[in-house]
């Protein structure tokens, strides 16, 4: 509702708040202020007053009840910044539409928006106590305490938020204007009722009223209200007192029974509306010319708050509502539940289901609320709203639901979008017997929809089958899926297909789970919903990419690219709910109208892991930058973290590990999931950075936590994790035959699977293990597995792999290239190896951090690796394809740069260093 965002008008006839306004506006250089105190002190008006004052854009929420769930709240709180400043929430609001949306993710990435607009921006959280519950106080206390220097929050409230005040008053990081600040003035409380109400009181009638509602701005009406053409002003204003409640009862009856008995019968009869219009309110009262009526009310200054600038939407102040609606209950109770229901059919009419619903339950007509639910609950679901119709689950008795298979499968697809599994199979139960002997009183208002329920049903039990472990079953249900479809439903037939796809995935079947993904595509093509197509692209993209077919994947991502370019413009919706946008493809699919669809900016992303792969990193970079200048409103959820991860790997491939590991940190912060399998942990990602910085023991004890030990059953899910503690094994000597047996196991376990992109990983690790076991006992060659990893390679298109290795894989290949002369793909990595000197810039952070001043080159530290092992000076020289001389001068650089004078001393202080 976009009047919730405008700033309320400000009357004319006010009392100037210098002192109050003053304050705000000398409050800008702290990041939160809260306005609080009891209905009727003027706080949203003083809030109004000062955002018309101030130069800086303003965004206002006026919140509700209704705000209450995360997704809602940080909807309007984005959406009303991106009105006071477009663009900011360009990056954010995707984040919101996804059923797994996290409040987390979200406010990390609106405080990095924030940051970037110039000059600043005021965000007004009017009527917070409504909002403020524990969802939603965590995330709004860490938006505060991380806002930039120039954007500040003004929360405006009639209780203390549950945010840390304490600990921000303690650092003046707070401005408080409370009840007391709030209360009028003996000069204000005579400045209104002589320059605002025009009433003639004398200073002792001032006195006495300041003194009777003490101050309070919404009772000080309210008696001017009454005041107006009395004689008695003196003798009125001694007859009433007591606490609040009672003075605003008593004044509100007197001003209520003052009007005539027409405006009378509208302000009760149209004071169970949260909002109202000309044409709602002539619906409710029966009426015919409500907007004049309103209009002469705000004239009347009868606590009525225009919403917009054209005067279409009005409020009435709280407090005001609150009274008229006793009244009502109290002279004509048996009207209320008529009103509501004219409201709700309203408000149906104008295909506005939630109040709409919210009216029909009130006024207990029941049997119209599930009518709009039913009517409305399967589209919101595919525009991804599935928070609002999880929240009439409760709300509409069973027995309606029972009758109502689309209603109950709408129910259904909100339990599962949400991950509350636990009634779905009772309620799945119930539905195929309705189904299966349907009654005379069963209810359908769409039949179309009615035909897509058995298809439905099955997905949902794929989905189920899918959470619980049960491949075998989400392969039953999802094949029952799309046999049950109905006829051009290709949104269940592609749904069903990626579930299908996905307990391959998780199983390491990799060629069947291509399969069903390319069957889910061509049916989300079908449909029209290009996006979704791209979110399983992004997946189609990744299995060929373990499969080592590199230029398959690059295929993918550009016939994706081409496809999104020829459909360019507004999309559909998603598949309604049954999983995310890198698994079943379900993801909103709206673009820029006009311009790219959502996820053009994650192809981008796989363009440039498949550059980074086959060793062109500039290509890589330049496909980021793409994605970037893209950004993340033309992503998927999963985009925000794809590109962090994306450019972590390329951050650490040009030797900025510290650059590396702190976008890995964002990118856990804006971490999205779904229903994929999470086969590479971001965890696990960070640990191989900090092996590279020689920060063995944290990964040890990271694999400690995740309870991998080196004896584990090969598992593709967690194959990625035991890859990296094999990596972290290597770093020491004792542990590098243990690493070699686990790399054993898990190549074979990768090989039966076709899963070559990871099999040329183990089998270099399985190099570098021997390698550093040589001279040990141990059996096997360094070259024999590198041998392998290189043919493999190339055909491939594999170079990262070999390259991150850094200088004991340059010194292996060095020694391949010296037995196999005739073969060219050795020589071609070892150049890569040289060019990129990637090793060198990590070297660099190494002894920086370790208080080297002068890091060793990439040849030096090949020299050092070599020095380490049983090969004496010839045959690293031969290794190098250099000269003994030229080994003696490398050799006399790297002790300098160590501070030793011995070859022992070096090995051992590069053991200290982690450059080994």
């Amino acid at each position: 509702m976009r009047t919730k965002l405008f700033v309320p008008r400000a009357r004319h006839a006010l009392v100037p708040r210098a002192r109050l306004l003053e304050r705000l506006q000398a409050a800008d250089t702290s990041p939160l202020t809260v306005v609080s105190g009891p209905a009727g002190f003027g706080k949203t008006t003083l809030l109004a007053a000062w955002a018309g004052a101030t130069e800086r854009p303003v965004a206002w929420v006026s919140l509700e009840a209704s705000e209450q769930h995360p997704t809602p709240f940080w909807t309007y709180v984005v959406t009303a910044l991106d009105t006071a400043v477009p663009g900011v929430g360009a990056t954010v609001l995707p984040l919101l539409q996804g059923a797994d949306a996290r409040p987390g993710a979200v406010v990390a990435t609106l405080v990095n928006a924030l940051a970037a607009v110039p000059g600043g921006v005021d965000l007004v959280l009017d009527d917070y106590h409504l909002a403020d519950t524990a969802a939603i106080a965590g995330d709004v206390a860490f938006l505060v305490e991380h806002l930039p220097a120039d954007v500040r929050v003004l929360i405006g409230t009639r209780a203390d938020p549950d945010l840390p005040l304490a600990r921000m008053r303690a650092r003046g990081a707070l401005v408080e204007v409370r009840a007391a600040d709030l209360r009028l003035t003996r000069a204000e409380v005579a400045a209104y009722v002589t320059d605002v109400a025009g009433l003639g009181l004398t200073a002792d009638e001032v006195a006495a009223l300041e003194d009777r509602t003490e101050g309070w701005v919404a009772a000080l009406q309210l008696a001017a209200l009454s005041l107006r053409g009395r004689d008695d002003a003196a003798s009125f204003i001694a007859g009433f007192a007591g606490d609040d409640r009672y003075v605003v009862d008593y004044l509100v009856e007197e001003v209520v029974r003052r009007q005539p008995e027409q405006v009378r019968r509208f302000l009760l009869d149209t004071s169970v509306l949260d909002r109202l219009s000309g044409s709602l309110c002539d619906a409710v009262t029966g009426g015919s010319d409500s907007r004049s009526v309103l209009e002469s009310l705000e004239r009347a200054n009868l606590f009525v708050v225009p919403l917009d600038d054209n005067r279409r939407w009005y409020r009435y102040h709280h407090l005001f509502a609150d009274v008229l609606r006793a009244h009502l209950v109290e002279d004509r109770p048996s009207s209320v539940p008529t009103l509501h229901r004219r409201a709700a059919q309203w408000y149906a009419a104008a295909d506005e289901p939630e109040p709409a619903v919210r009216h029909a339950i009130t006024g207990g007509d029941l049997e119209l609320a599930a009518d709009v639910v039913e009517r409305t609950a399967i589209g919101l679901l595919r525009q991804r709203r599935e928070s609002t119709v999880r929240a009439w689950i409760d709300e509409i008795p069973d027995a309606l639901v029972r009758q109502r298979p689309v209603l109950a499968i709408g129910f259904i697809g909100a339990l599962m979008s949400r991950g509350e599994f636990d009634t779905v199979p009772e309620r799945l139960a119930r539905l195929e017997a309705l189904l299966a002997d349907p009654s005379a009183d069963v209810v359908v208002l769409d039949e179309h929809e009615a035909a897509r329920v058995p298809g439905a049903m099955e997905t949902y039990r794929a989905a189920l089958a899918l959470v619980s472990g049960d491949a075998a079953g989400t392969v039953m249900h999802a094949d029952l899926a799309v046999e049950r479809a109905a006829p051009g439903d290709d949104l269940t037939v592609a749904a069903a297909s990626a579930l299908a796809g996905l307990a391959s995935w998780a199983g390491g079947d990799l060629e069947s789970a291509h399969r069903a993904y390319s069957v889910a595509v061509a049916g989300l093509e079908r449909a029209g919903n290009i996006s979704d197509v791209l979110g399983c692209s992004i997946t189609l993209g990744d299995l060929r990419t373990t499969q080592g077919r590199l230029d398959d994947a690059r295929r993918t991502y550009e016939q994706a690219l081409r496809l999104a370019a020829a459909h360019a413009g507004p999309g559909t919706g998603g598949t309604g709910g049954t999983g995310g946008s890198g698994g079943s493809g379900a993801t909103s699919s709206s673009g820029t109208p006009g311009g790219p669809l959502r996820g053009v900016a994650d192809m981008e992303v796989g363009l440039s892991g498949i550059a980074l792969e086959t060793g062109d990193l500039g290509a890589a970079a330049a496909h980021l930058d793409r994605a970037g200048a893209l950004g993340e409103h033309l992503g998927l959820p999963q985009f925000p973290y794809r590109w962090r991860v994306a450019q972590a790997r390329l951050r650490e491939a040009e030797g900025d590990r510290a650059g590396a590991l702190a976008l890995l940190e964002e990118a856990q912060r804006v971490y999205v999931g779904d229903y994929s399998p999470d086969v590479c942990p971001l965890a696990a990602q960070r640990v191989r950075v900090l092996l590279t910085l020689g920060r063995v023991d944290e990964a040890l004890e990271w694999a400690r936590e995740r309870g991998l030990t080196p004896d584990d059953e090969p598992s593709y899910v967690r194959e990625y994790e035991h890859v990296t503690l094999a990596r972290a094994l290597l770093h020491h000597p004792d542990t590098s035959p243990t690493a070699h047996r686990l790399l054993e196991r898990l190549a074979a376990a990768a090989e039966s699977g076709g899963r070559t992109g990871i099999l040329v990983e183990m089998l270099v690790l399985q190099a570098v293990a021997l390698d550093r076991a040589s001279g040990s006992g141990d059996v096997g060659a360094p070259l024999e597995p590198l041998e392998r990893a290189v043919r493999l390679a190339e055909g491939t298109g594999h170079v990262r792999v070999f390259v991150g290795e850094g200088a004991p894989m340059a010194g292996l290949l060095a020694a391949l290239v010296e037995r196999e002369p005739a073969w060219g793909h050795p020589r071609r990595l070892l150049d890569a190896c040289h060019r990129e000197a990637v090793v060198a810039g990590g070297v660099g952070d190494v002894n920086e951090a370790r208080g080297l001043v002068e890091p060793l080159s990439t040849r030096e530290l090949e020299v050092l690796r070599l020095l380490a092992t049983s090969l004496d000076g010839p045959d690293i020289a031969r290794r190098l394809f250099i000269s003994v001389n030229t080994l003696r001068t490398h050799t006399k650089n790297v002790y300098a740069k160590l501070g030793v004078n011995r070859r022992r001393d070096a090995v051992a202080r590069a053991g200290e260093l982690g450059l080994l």
